[in-house]
């Protein structure tokens, strides 16, 4: 894990990760600690808060509200996922800069297989987007 990934504090989050199968949860926590990564090299982020959403290990913005909700799970049709709030850009303008790159469901969420790793550069800005939603666009 990187340096900047804090231990899992919240009981309700480490049991959600113990209850992915293992391919998904090794997956599950490189993208987790994606996130806190990305967090710390955003200006305007601030601390991560790390909670519950519907289930799934969620990364919320708590302390700046500069972004939008990100949260890790296990779709019902199997692999694993990165969501983001349906309702926000975020998705679709993922989805415009790698059209063919991933599958996405909708605007709400970027679906991987089981055995298919994912691109760190990519999702990086996936989730610095998420991240930093409401603040202004950087002059």
């Amino acid at each position: 894990m990187q340096p900047s990934t804090p231990p899992i504090t919240d009981t309700g989050v480490a049991a959600a990760f113990a209850a992915f199968p293992e391919p998904v949860r090794d997956a599950l926590l490189r993208l987790r600690a994606l996130i806190f990564d990305t967090a710390a090299a955003s200006p305007g982020v601030g601390r991560v808060t790390e909670t519950l959403k519907w289930g799934q290990p969620a990364y919320l913005t708590a302390e700046t509200k500069s972004g939008t909700t990100i949260r890790l799970g296990q779709p019902k049709a199997g692999g694993y996922a990165v969501f983001t709030h349906c309702q926000t850009r975020v998705m679709p303008e993922f989805a415009a800069l790698f059209p063919g790159d991933f599958t996405f469901d909708g605007t709400r969420a970027v679906l991987f297989p089981d055995d298919v790793a994912f691109d760190e550069d990519k999702l990086r800005l996936l989730i610095r987007s998420a991240l930093t939603y409401h603040l202004p666009p950087p002059k």
